[in-house]
């Protein structure tokens, strides 16, 4: 392979690790952030088992709701969110269009209450990983995967 070509498809490379890196260091501060919400009692809205289960991979620990799950209904979980006593709680919803809907009720019912929702962690979140990423639950391996890409690259 002629030199300039070479050192064309190393720039490449060289490019591509770095949006990774930023990108997983972009993601990896938020987790944070979040983490240290989380560890200051604020409770985190999430869809289901799997996203409680997907938070703890990425130590992310404390009071977090489930909004569908075993029969319980959207009431319960903003009830149980309730429960905490809380002026804000973390909403971490799917970021297809059943959790972006599930997310805007959440929303206006949590504001009813006099409860601020954060959606900020869940925005960010979104922005950076796009369509890449449908669920909360896809997050652990998708850091997984983005690791392992920038290790390769």
């Amino acid at each position: 392979m002629p030199k300039h070509r070479e050192k064309s498809s190393n720039n490449k490379v060289k490019k591509l690790s770095t949006r990774l890196r930023e990108k997983e260091e972009k993601i990896l501060k938020i987790l944070e952030q979040l983490a240290q919400e989380a560890a200051k009692g604020t409770p985190i809205i999430v869809e289901g088992k799997k996203d409680v289960e997907t938070l703890k991979r990425l130590s992310i620990e404390g009071n977090i709701v489930q909004a569908k799950a075993g029969g319980k209904s959207f009431l319960d979980a903003l009830s149980e969110a309730e429960k905490f006593e809380k002026e804000e709680v973390i909403l971490l919803l799917d970021f297809d269009r059943r959790g972006r809907e599930l997310m805007k009720r959440l929303k206006q019912s949590l504001e009813k209450a006099k409860i601020k929702p954060n959606i900020t962690f869940w925005r960010e979140l979104r922005s950076i990983i796009g369509k890449e990423v449908k669920d909360v639950e896809g997050l652990a391996s998708y850091m997984e995967t983005l690791k392992r890409r920038i290790n390769n690259s």
